[in-house]
């Protein structure tokens, strides 16, 4: 019954991830069901007046997988293919990002199946209010605090700050993360993400001993994420030698002027047609030589297809579930491939979201170094303290990130214990 109502083949990825993980960790029967199953599973339908006057409904999804530790935290993303078991099995891999980072929250994902491509901003604007507010009596700063995701930008976190704010009478900028600067969003929120998954490339080439500069990399993904990874490799003396998004892929061995390509980008609204670079396509894009891959857009692209093909030594999973475990397994007995798990590696997000909720409750603020440290300093500490585990306990990368969050979890759920 339960498997029925989750039937997708991402959530069944995650739930995958999570049973070879209790059998690790010989999880109690009773405190592996309850971390398993998600708290509540919010579905909404949201009719709109279009800007031609017709009427359109679409359906908006919220999970929220665990309130044990304190208010869930997930971003809502805008895309054609939302469905209620994706966004379940986002808010699973955000709860145990949560832990593995010390941050005290739960996991919570949302999202509203539409084509944000074909809709004028007034048209979002009108969706993104109607979810606010048939979400609001299950959402709150100490309850669930949203921030965006694929296809929603701080905008749109301001229109749901502005219908939540109207509905309590009173301004409550805690209510989302990644909101514009001038309504009390945080320095620094917007390139987190990014600069985190770079970031988290330089600690695995220090620990594999490879000098910084002149190394490689591949993006596949040119949106928020990996635009901002792009520009932090970069700086860091990196050189990007491939990049793809919904438009197509490019290739220059040289490297690509990243500065060229966000002009490019502004005016063109993808990569295609980069003069700059060669075009390829985006299948083989993944399988060039490169020192790290890193795949920035959607779920599932490193797959049993083209997982014994990659040729590159890290694979920085930017993106939410982009390896499936079919690839994992292929992955792990290749043992060449150094694994940043998306729980770690894509934590720069949710981590800055902390920090822009807590200057929020204490009506504070930081500057963009000060929140850009903060993180550095928190990746670090979890990026060290998995390698001690994984070397304890003679394990992977992400069987170690996922097991120490859910035994964090599953700490607090025995702790706690079941209310009658």
């Amino acid at each position: 019954m339960k498997e029925a109502l989750l039937k997708d083949p991402v959530f069944g990825m995650a739930a995958e991830q999570f049973d070879r993980v209790a059998d690790f960790l010989e999880l109690d029967a009773e405190v592996r069901e309850r971390c398993k199953w998600p708290k509540r599973l919010i579905t909404v339908t949201l009719p709109v007046t279009m800007d031609d006057g017709r009427t359109e409904v679409f359906f908006g999804h919220r999970v929220q997988h665990h309130l044990s530790r304190g208010p869930v935290k997930g971003g809502l993303r805008f895309h054609p293919n939302v469905n209620i078991g994706e966004v379940a099995a986002l808010a699973m891999w955000m709860n145990w990002k949560c832990a593995l980072m010390g941050l005290p929250y739960g996991g919570g994902k949302g999202g509203i199946a539409c084509d944000p491509r074909t809709m004028s901003m007034r048209e979002q604007e009108r969706l993104t209010r109607r979810f606010a507010q048939e979400i609001a009596p299950f959402i709150g700063p100490e309850i669930d605090v949203m921030a965006p995701d694929v296809g929603t930008t701080a905008q749109h976190m301001a229109w749901i700050l502005d219908t939540y704010s109207t509905r309590e009478g009173r301004f409550v900028p805690e209510i989302v993360t990644g909101k514009p600067v001038e309504l009390q969003g945080s320095e620094g929120r917007t390139q987190a993400t990014g600069h985190g998954v770079a970031f988290t490339i330089t600690l695995a080439l220090a620990k594999l001993g490879i000098k910084i500069q002149g190394t490689t990399a591949i993006v596949q993904g040119y949106g928020n994420v990996g635009s901002h990874a792009v520009d932090t490799m970069i700086g860091y003396g990196m050189k990007v030698t491939g990049i793809s998004d919904i438009s197509g892929a490019i290739w220059n061995a040289k490297g690509i002027d990243h500065h060229a390509l966000h002009e490019h980008v502004s005016t063109h609204g993808g990569i295609k047609g980069f003069p700059g670079a060669e075009p390829i396509d985006p299948d083989t894009l993944l399988l060039q030589e490169c020192d790290a891959l890193v795949p920035a857009a959607l779920e599932r692209v490193i797959t049993k297809d083209n997982a014994a093909k990659l040729k590159c030594r890290i694979l920085a999973e930017a993106a939410n579930g982009p390896t499936t475990p079919e690839a994992d397994a292929i992955i792990e007995q290749r043992g060449d491939i150094f694994l940043i798990p998306d729980v770690l590696c894509n934590a720069g997000g949710v981590t800055v979201s902390y920090f822009e909720w807590v200057q929020n409750l204490q009506r504070f603020s930081w500057t963009k170094h000060e929140v850009l440290t903060k993180l550095e300093t928190k990746l670090n500490e979890a990026f060290t303290n998995l390698n001690n585990f994984c070397e304890k306990h003679n394990c992977g990368m992400r069987l170690g990130a996922l097991a120490t969050g859910i035994q964090t979890v599953a700490n607090v759920k025995q702790t706690r214990g079941l209310f009658p």
